[in-house]
């Protein structure tokens, strides 16, 4: 198993930064990591997303849990494991909130992620995290 991600502290509405974040159709839209995302039905445990990052395969995951305003996490399937992803959102007041991201992957595709996927994802999360910040605030 490997685990792996990045936090950053944002300012904002927490209600907006969630809609936006929660709002996957449009990732492509601000997000500079993603090139297409498609939610296939509401937001919410068991829709199943198609996306597909910047340099990496495209795939299918699905969502296995929210937390209203607070998290939610995909999961997807790899060859002889999976890869877990959750999102965390919390307010440290006075507009300011703490966005995260975590991958937990486990299989025999952990090297890749550890020496590849891993370090590349990490590098590009305080973009994608500011980039959600700016369009909260458009759409606020």
């Amino acid at each position: 198993m490997y685990e792996f991600g990045a936090q950053q502290q944002i300012r904002g509405d927490h209600h907006a930064v969630w809609s936006t974040w929660t709002d996957m159709n449009r990732f492509p839209e601000w997000d500079p990591r993603e090139v297409s995302t498609s939610l296939n039905g509401p937001f919410g445990v068991g829709t199943t997303v198609d996306s597909k990052q910047r340099g990496n395969p495209g795939g299918t995951s699905t969502i296995t849990e929210v937390t209203p305003e607070s998290s939610w996490t995909v999961e997807s399937p790899l060859p002889g494991g999976k890869l877990v992803i959750d999102h965390l959102l919390s307010s440290d007041g006075d507009g300011r909130l703490t966005v995260a991201k975590r991958y937990i992957v486990s299989g025999p595709l952990t090297p890749l992620f550890r020496f590849w996927y891993g370090p590349r994802v990490r590098k590009a999360l305080p973009a994608s995290f500011c980039a959600l910040e700016a369009e909260a605030a458009r759409r606020g």
